[in-house]
């Protein structure tokens, strides 16, 4: 049996930027692009404050997640990108804030820089409803 992928861009955020869906979903999971700290009408806020960035970004997510028809608690695997590794405890707090007693895994990586001069960026895993 052929399984199906549904690609989907959610109406609550900004559209692609490229040749990408927000999300994929295939297999029981829903596959989240790289969200970053742009708002719904496409305004690029690498220049916000990083802890600004860092809720703009999940709230990025948690409309994707939203436009698959799943939630936070859906989520399985985050992988965060931050410009600065010593942005960690910031983006930690912000994250800790956002997604409660719920502790799906995670990672956080240093990158040399994201686009539109981001400080932050998170893509991530969730189980399918």
């Amino acid at each position: 049996m052929k399984e199906e992928i549904v690609f989907n861009s959610s109406t609550e955020s900004f559209p692609p930027a490229g040749h990408y869906s927000h999300t994929a979903t295939a297999g029981g999971f829903v596959f989240i692009s790289g969200q970053l700290p742009v708002t719904i009408n496409g305004e690029k806020k690498g220049d916000a404050p990083f802890e600004d960035q860092a809720r703009l970004v999940l709230q990025n997510v948690d409309a994707c997640l939203a436009g698959a028809g799943v939630s936070r608690q859906h989520l399985v695997s985050v992988r965060v990108y931050v410009t600065d590794i010593s942005l960690w405890p910031d983006f930690n707090k912000v994250y800790a804030g956002w997604i409660g007693e719920f502790r799906p895994s995670r990672a956080v990586a240093g990158v040399a820089e994201l686009h539109y001069g981001s400080a932050v960026e998170v893509e991530a895993i969730a189980l399918a409803q």
